[in-house]
């Protein structure tokens, strides 16, 4: 039976195609979405609505969503431990 609490949580990662520490993180993010984790990514270029109603100001930009609930945002450049240990706040595997 899948954990209810894990269907809550989201992840969305704000970034843009010319923005050097998006480009840096984008292989951190694949690994983790590959592991199971809820990432989507949103390219802010492309989806600016999203991104302005999420006040994103910088990219790169992580927010952490639980019940559609921004609970945590991460401004700037997250090495993978850091990021996974953020998430695993929110989504348990």
């Amino acid at each position: 039976m899948a954990n209810k609490i894990n269907e809550l949580v989201e992840v969305v990662f704000f970034n843009a195609t010319w923005c050097s520490p998006c480009q840096q993180m984008k292989p951190s993010i694949e690994k983790l979405v590959k592991e199971g984790y809820p990432i989507e990514m949103v390219d802010v270029e492309e989806n600016s609505t999203l991104a302005e109603s999420a006040e994103v100001r910088g990219v790169p930009t992580t927010a952490i969503y639980e019940n559609g609930v921004m609970v945590e945002r991460l401004v700037g450049f997250q090495d993978e431990k850091l990021l996974k240990r953020k998430i695993d706040v929110y989504y348990k595997k």
